[in-house]
């Protein structure tokens, strides 16, 4: 197997911390040979420490001069609709981070272009590729194909607010300022602060209706939402109750993130690590009770010692090898938009106000 040779659009915090430092031990699979970093002294530092031999000013110079397989931009998500197009036309297929973008709008257009160009986008929802998340994935399909445990009732999400860094070394960083970046603007019909919380919303809460959604295997939509903002529920396509509990309460070191898939007689739950904890997946707990099939038990299957994002590394370069498919695509990061909005709709037209908890 040839390496796949990966540019990184960004080499900040995120970049950093989450992606680089897992590409760059991933050398039996890839070699990171170019950074395209618009902050020059911390661009050389960067790419010091992790060997990087090519760097440019900007990503079209990257995109001109640097000889790539695929491309990393962990970038702020509103700068995506400013960038991800010059990627996407040149035929590369691109990370970024989540949320897609912003609004919807803009969403459908990435989208188009990723299919126009026929290009993988691929949307960091980092929560998929934990291998306890896989794990109960499996479980979830085979207890629904098979109905020993009768039928899927809910999926249900909790996550308070917490130390999402969890003691993470610091990034590199000579000290210089951010240059001025194009942002995506708010939805038009919003008003200055629906786009603050909508910004909120996504910032915070969309991997949550994300990995809903990875359970489910199919859309859901928004039927309440609680005046505090701490409950959202809805219904999907198939009948499902899915609720996400937002912050109820918070913590102060430890990081409290749940799913749970509850059947009739049993359920799935995954507890979930912080997301730049490393050489950690999350933990997975395995109810069955259904007297048919013998005496009620709990399973709780032994995960590997790989992180979330260590994993969603390695499925990016299996899905730019064409080894089996990614995550997370544009095309349906896109719904979380969509769920995004009718939940800012729904606040707003209900209670006149925004969530209070974003």
């Amino acid at each position: 197997m040839s390496k796949l040779r990966i540019g990184f659009v960004g080499g900040g915090g995120m970049g950093q911390m989450a992606h680089l430092s897992n590409y760059a031990v991933l050398r039996d699979q890839c070699e990171v040979v170019a950074l395209a970093e618009v902050r020059p002294q911390s661009a050389r530092l960067v790419a010091d420490r992790y060997g990087i031999p090519e760097v440019y000013a900007s990503h079209q110079e990257l995109l001109a001069q640097a000889k790539v397989d695929a491309i990393v931009a962990p970038q702020q998500y509103r700068h995506h609709p400013a960038l991800i197009p010059d990627i996407l036309r040149a035929g590369i297929p691109v990370f970024t981070e989540k949320p897609l973008c912003l609004t919807v709008e803009a969403g459908r257009e990435l989208v188009r272009i990723s299919e126009e160009t026929g290009t993988l986008h691929m949307v960091g929802y980092h929560k998929r590729s934990d291998p306890a998340m896989e794990r109960a994935k499996k479980e979830v399909d085979a207890w629904r194909a098979s109905g020993d445990y009768g039928k899927l009732r809910s999926i249900r999400v909790a996550m308070p607010p917490g130390d999402w860094i969890a003691g993470a070394d610091m990034p590199l960083s000579a000290g210089e300022p951010y240059p001025s970046l194009v942002l995506e603007q708010g939805p038009a019909d919003y008003t200055d602060q629906q786009t603050r919380d909508l910004d909120a919303f996504v910032n915070y809460y969309i991997h949550q209706v994300n990995a809903i959604r990875f359970f489910l295997g199919e859309n859901y939509k928004l039927t309440f939402g609680d005046r505090a903002g701490v409950l959202l529920v809805g219904e999907s396509e198939s009948g499902v109750t899915v609720s996400l509990e937002m912050a109820a309460y918070q913590t102060s070191i430890e990081w409290h993130e749940q799913v749970v898939a509850t059947f009739e007689q049993g359920f799935v739950r995954v507890d979930l690590p912080a997301p730049l904890v490393r050489q950690q997946a999350g933990k997975v707990t395995i109810y069955k009770d259904n007297p048919q099939l013998g005496s009620p038990e709990i399973v709780q299957p032994i995960m590997p010692n790989v992180s979330a994002m260590r994993n969603q590394a390695l499925n990016f370069l299996a899905a730019v090898r064409g080894d089996r498919p990614a995550p997370c695509t544009s095309k349906e990061a896109l719904e979380d938009l969509i769920l995004a909005r009718s939940y800012i709709d729904f606040m707003s037209r209900t209670y006149g106000q925004q969530p209070a908890n974003t």
